[in-house]
């Protein structure tokens, strides 16, 4: 019996004949990484597109980068955006949620990258002198405080919710004391891999529920490895990064291209136990389901 197949709601950003724009939630790789290919966004557009659907993804997001990707519909629109990439032509927005106050207002980090021979994990960079160029500005967007759990929240961690008692699902799960973070805007001036996150934690401010990056790269394999004890996950807070790519603008065709998109619940709520009003996130342009296509 043929294995049924999983589709993935994708929040539809914009579409016409030659391109769409999704907001690829969380928890979601890009390209195929197991035989099935159904956890992956390319699969998933093939799945909604039909059998003659060949998406082209202009840009790519890590896998729990949540946030808007660029996808042609044909070879010629994904060769013209492609060029209009690697030419710096693209300007794009990030938002996170990082650890800590952040001490300045604005600010340019400035740090190359290159790989990082003395971790466990292959895929790991760091800021070395001898690395690429990188370069990141940022604005800090607010400040905020709020208490953690001190147990896997069933609200964010699913596979928690069953194990949980019945008090914790209506949200009385303990919490620490208020502990300190931030909300940024960034704008890579690069693009490098992993470039925001290393930046950040280079800054001393690593993003919510990064484990590669957020001061133990074992977190990342017993994450992979499918071993995270509820106590990691605790350390971690959300089940993945808090970094969403929000804003993506250019010229194309002799018009200026705008797309926004909404962080999802998660990071929102996050926002929300800490006091943060929503309307700090810029909500210009997003359309009642937290996304728009703004024409130039």
């Amino acid at each position: 019996m043929e294995a049924k197949v999983t589709t993935i709601p994708l929040p539809v950003v914009y579409e016409d004949d030659e391109l769409l724009v999704v907001n690829k939630p969380p928890g979601l790789v890009c390209h195929p990484t197991k035989p099935d290919g159904r956890s992956s966004l390319v699969e998933q557009l093939r799945l909604r597109g039909g059998p003659e659907a060949t998406p082209h993804l202009v840009n790519r997001l890590d896998r729990e980068t949540s946030g808007l990707v660029l996808v042609a519909k044909r070879r010629e629109t994904a060769s013209e955006l492609g060029k209009l990439m690697e030419g710096r032509a693209v300007q794009k927005v990030y938002l996170a949620i990082v650890h800590g106050h952040v001490r300045d207002d604005r600010g340019r980090i400035e740090a190359p990258l290159g790989p990082d021979p003395e971790s466990p994990v292959t895929i790991k960079d760091r800021v070395v002198a001898t690395g690429v160029p990188a370069v990141t500005d940022y604005e800090v967007l607010c400040r905020f405080e709020r208490p953690i759990p001190l147990r896997p929240d069933p609200g964010w961690w699913e596979d928690e919710a069953a194990a949980s008692p019945v008090g914790e699902r209506a949200g009385t799960t303990p919490v620490s004391e208020p502990r300190p973070f931030s909300l940024v805007r960034l704008w890579p001036g690069t693009g490098r891999k992993h470039q925001l996150r290393i930046h950040l934690a280079h800054l001393g401010h690593p993003v919510v529920g990064d484990k590669l990056y957020g001061g133990d790269p074992g977190l990342y394999l017993a994450f992979v490895e499918g071993r995270l004890t509820p106590e990691d996950r605790v350390r971690l807070i959300l089940p993945a990064q808090a970094l969403h790519a929000a804003g993506l603008s250019f010229w194309w065709r002799e018009r200026r291209w705008v797309f926004a998109a909404r962080p999802f619940p998660m990071f929102v709520e996050f926002l929300r136990g800490g006091g943060v009003d929503e309307a700090v996130l810029g909500e210009e342009g997003w359309g009642p389901d937290g996304a728009g296509f703004i024409e130039g």
